[in-house]
């Protein structure tokens, strides 16, 4: 018995059989991992920054507080442009929902 070709059939995303529509998007590409590594190294200059208040050495801590702010901020900033420019390429804005 033969199937009967879907009306979706080679379209991607198949948005007949899928719930969402950005299902591993931090992952299909491979341009938002810079930005989780900045995030990585930002949440690891935080431990290094309450590690030097913790043990009262200040200079340290200056630099390690500075170095938390621009990690994670490049990081967040990283990953939202990445964010904007696929809905930008799907012809959507940051802020229109599909899937969930």
């Amino acid at each position: 018995m033969q199937r009967e070709p879907d009306q979706n059939e080679g379209e991607f995303p198949d948005h007949a059989r899928t719930t969402r529509s950005h299902a591993g998007e931090g992952l299909e590409d491979g341009y938002n991992f810079p930005g989780i590594v900045l995030c990585a190294l930002g949440i690891i200059a935080l431990g290094l920054f309450l590690t030097a208040v913790g043990y009262g050495f200040g200079g340290w801590a200056v630099i390690a507080g500075i170095s938390t702010v621009v990690l994670l901020g490049a990081g967040a900033g990283w990953l939202l442009l990445e964010h904007r420019r696929v809905k930008a390429k799907e012809g959507l804005g940051l802020t229109d929902q599909r899937g969930h």
